[in-house]
């Protein structure tokens, strides 16, 4: 089961936002929140947010609704900054003129699941025993022969005028 978190309408690019979630994605909650805690980009504190909403609303469903959650195996599933809308500003610009520019907005998600556990890895193992793969070296070709490189013609020398 995931648990998912949303910050819609954020004051930040897109781009700039997927940089700092590509960081964390695949990576466990303890080490995503570390992660975050020494990121220098001014959107890191609002994914820390996020991340800890997400952690939070999977406790929440442990503790109120009865759903079988180990909180110390979730991990970061899925980590997305979509479009949101632009705002449209205009610049002054030299002689009278004006230049527009777009303030962009982003909308975030953050969703975290658990991991298997140990348990079910180990029981899966044993059921498909682990067959030993018997390689065979390569055959070996003969090396190609080179014909030997024709030398260019010599220039002849440029005749003296009189």
């Amino acid at each position: 089961m995931e648990f998912t978190a949303k910050a819609r309408f954020m004051r930040v690019s897109p781009q700039k936002a997927r940089l700092v979630l590509d960081l964390i994605k695949g990576l466990r909650v303890e080490q995503a929140l570390n992660t975050l805690a020494f990121t220098n980009k001014r959107v890191a504190p609002l994914v820390h947010k996020l991340l800890r909403s997400a952690i939070e609303n999977a406790n929440y469903m442990n503790q109120e609704k009865g759903v079988e959650v180990d909180v110390d195996r979730l991990f970061v599933k899925r980590a997305i900054a979509n479009e949101g809308p632009r705002m449209k500003r205009i610049r002054p610009a030299p002689m009278g003129r004006a230049y527009r520019y777009q303030r962009r907005m982003s909308h975030l998600e953050i969703a975290v699941a658990e991991k298997p556990g140990a348990v079910a890895a180990a029981g899966q193992a044993a059921a498909a025993p682990a067959k030993k793969a018997v390689r065979k070296p390569p055959a070996k070709k003969a090396p190609a022969k080179k014909s030997p490189a024709k030398k260019a013609p010599a220039k002849k020398p440029a005749k003296k005028k009189k």
